[in-house]
């Protein structure tokens, strides 16, 4: 069984985790999509080693991941197929990877980002670090007017500190905050401290969450601490069959 003596390596108290499983409506079995000749959650993998803030492992709904991230020299963990989020999923490979209860911090990392610079683990951490914030995420400031009134573009409602990092007031689909200036492309990249994870995952969803469907709304309305840090650009996340084989033109296979 994984856990985090035999994982080795760095001995951070931060841990990153990337929920990943095969469902998908839009490209079916894409955790395994290959890119090249490596599958697509094993980019992701070393994406996040190159960011050296801490141990990384998959938490991966079935076996058929695992054993593709164990070939490659990476760690899985395999948690019950029929969680309901990647949230969930990261909080139940937490218990089984530490439950000493020793990580102080949990970065989940969408395993759909072949191409994610791995400066944004760094930037995702610095909202606990600087604001004393439950939760860490990013957001990309934006005057593209098609993402402005996009509802698949998440905009972050941000009461800045400093240039580039605040307080989440709220997140929507809908364009805001309203006038001039940019809109801030929520990206979907969390930090928590090891006490936000364990409570959000006890919490039942929220009425805005589930208007909104954002999960995040949930932390908000239990009066959890948000902190957004801006990054300039945001990550390629793959959805389709496009967007595939735009990663692997990214990543020289195309």
């Amino acid at each position: 069984m994984v856990s985090l003596e035999n994982l080795g390596g760095n001995s951070s108290r931060n841990l990153v985790l990337i929920p990943a499983r095969l469902p998908s409506t839009r490209l079916p079995n894409k955790p395994l999509a290959l890119i090249g000749d490596v599958p697509m959650i094993v980019h992701v993998w070393r994406r996040a080693m190159e960011a050296a803030v801490g141990r990384v492992v998959v938490a991966c709904a079935e076996p058929a991941i695992k054993e593709a991230v164990e070939a490659a020299g990476g760690a899985a963990v395999l948690t019950d197929p029929a969680l309901p989020s990647g949230t969930d999923r990261i909080h139940a490979a937490l218990q089984t990877l530490d439950p000493d209860q020793r990580v102080e911090r949990v970065i989940n990392l969408q395993g759909d980002m072949p191409t994610i610079d791995p400066e944004c683990l760094t930037a995702v951490l610095e909202p606990l670090d600087r604001l004393g914030a439950d939760i860490g995420t990013l957001a990309n400031a934006t005057d593209d007017p098609e993402e402005r009134v996009d509802p698949n573009t998440v905009k972050a409602v941000i009461s800045f500190v400093t240039e580039d990092l605040g307080r989440a007031l709220y997140f929507t689909r809908a364009p805001a905050p309203w006038g001039d200036g940019p809109v801030f492309h929520h990206i979907g990249i969390y930090a928590f401290t090891r006490a936000a994870i364990d409570r959000f995952a006890a919490l039942e969803p929220s009425p805005l969450e589930q208007r909104e469907r954002l999960e995040q709304l949930r932390a908000l309305e239990n009066g959890m601490r948000i902190g957004v840090k801006l990054v300039k650009a945001v990550p390629f996340g793959v959805d389709t069959p496009a967007d595939l084989d735009k990663a692997r033109k990214i990543l020289g296979h195309g």
